[in-house]
């Protein structure tokens, strides 16, 4: 395994000690135990015997998300089909703080974890349900990421008019695991008081409701209806794309009348400055067009580099047009141990971003790999007190691997 982050005393960790059972595939599920995993918790993957999490060989535009999502996980493989996997489960869900699915709707109940028979083996537990509705009208519906992008004007608020489109991550898959996240924190720091465990549910189309809310309280205040994004009314005067000398594309955003000021000095541009129509934002966005192009032909005149240093270095705002895979190499992520070195079946080594928070003075930090499946089966099942003898005989009837 590669070496992936400074030496961590586990007892450092915000939530070492905790104890989460994750029965959960694709992204949503481990979006919501990574965020635990890498805070400390010990988070236990229970993957389905006999092939485990089938999002492990996916391709396409979900490639590479196992690896992404389980990082600093352990993984035992159970077949919750049958009684002795169930009672392993239910072994292991008594030693347990918080329990994390994404089943179907009624799923979990049939396969004997669901939250009304595990609340009474562990009244204390943490049961956090992340589906693709909340009680409701819909809640008996398939759901996916995308589908709710389309369903709550998400995906018409990103594509151009005519051309509703996703956006460029899973995010409503990662707000909902992280909302799930939040209420499971949430529903912790009650028990301390109450002592009781507690029902916390996450859904895909509430969060992809709560991202549009903005839109829907600008149209309210507008009074129109919300527009695209790629046509939408414009709040800043200058918030756009230009090109530098060599061709590169940068983003600029002067969004204060105290930017202007400085973006005029810096390129003494008194003439600008002095002009009514674009002395206030409001007067720079009514007059966006004419500005844009005096303002292309001054940035024209650099290249990339030394005219994104002179604005940053002035307060204001400028930044490359990325692609994703620039951040391997970018210096801000890179900075203070903030990416983590994640092996990949075939070997490769890749970094990638960590949990985007600090905690105290942000040293304490999981950087665990990807486990394989199962293959902390035997070591967990020790823990949980069954014999070397009764776990061969578990794998050999095929209720573990």
């Amino acid at each position: 395994m590669p070496e992936t982050t400074k030496a961590v005393n586990p007892s450092d960790l915000p939530l070492a000690g905790l104890r989460v059972i994750e029965f959960c595939h694709v992204v949503m599920g481990p979006s919501c135990g990574l965020v635990l995993s890498e805070l400390g918790a010990d988070v236990i993957k229970v993957e389905p015997a006999p092939a485990g999490d089938r999002t492990r060989k996916l391709r396409g535009h979900i490639a590479g998300s196992f690896v992404y999502f389980n990082r600093s996980k352990r993984s035992i493989g159970l077949d919750l089909k049958s009684k002795a996997g169930r009672e392993i489960a239910h072994k292991l869900l008594k030693t347990a703080d918080v329990l994390i699915e994404n089943f179907g709707p009624g799923t979990a109940d049939k396969l004997g974890v669901g939250w009304a028979e595990v609340s009474k083996l562990n009244p204390r537990l943490i049961y956090c349900a992340l589906k693709g509705y909340l009680p409701g009208p819909y809640e008996k519906w398939a759901a996916l990421d995308e589908l709710v992008q389309f369903s709550t004007g998400l995906a018409y608020m990103t594509g151009p008019p005519g051309q509703p489109l996703r956006a460029g991550s899973s995010v409503i898959d990662i707000m909902g695991g992280t909302f799930g996240a939040v209420g499971i924190l949430a529903a912790l720091h009650k028990r301390n008081v109450t002592g009781k465990g507690e029902l916390i549910t996450s859904a895909l189309y509430e969060s992809s409701a709560y991202l549009v809310g903005q839109h829907m309280a600008g149209e309210v205040q507008m009074g129109v209806a919300s527009q695209p994004m790629p046509v939408r009314p414009r709040s800043w005067g200058i918030y756009d794309v230009f090109k530098s000398k060599d061709d590169k594309e940068i983003f600029i955003g002067v969004t204060s009348d105290k930017q202007w000021d400085s973006f005029c000095d810096l390129y003494g541009r008194e003439d600008l400055h002095s002009m009514e129509k674009f002395d206030t934002n409001e007067k720079r966005r009514e007059n966006h067009d004419e500005l844009y192009d005096i303002l292309q032909q001054e940035f024209i005149q650099y290249d990339y580099e030394p005219l994104q240093k002179m604005l940053v270095d002035h307060a204001i705002p400028a930044s490359p047009v990325a692609v994703p895979g620039d951040l391997f190499e970018d210096p801000q992520m890179n900075a203070d141990d903030r990416m983590s070195s994640t092996e990949f079946v075939d070997g490769r080594v890749a970094k990638l971003p960590r949990l985007p928070i600090t905690v105290g003075d942000g040293k304490a930090r999981m950087a665990g790999q990807v486990p394989e499946f199962a293959e902390d089966t035997d070591s967990i099942l020790s823990e949980l007190g069954i014999s070397e003898n009764d776990i061969a005989s578990l794998r050999n009837k095929g209720h573990i691997m």
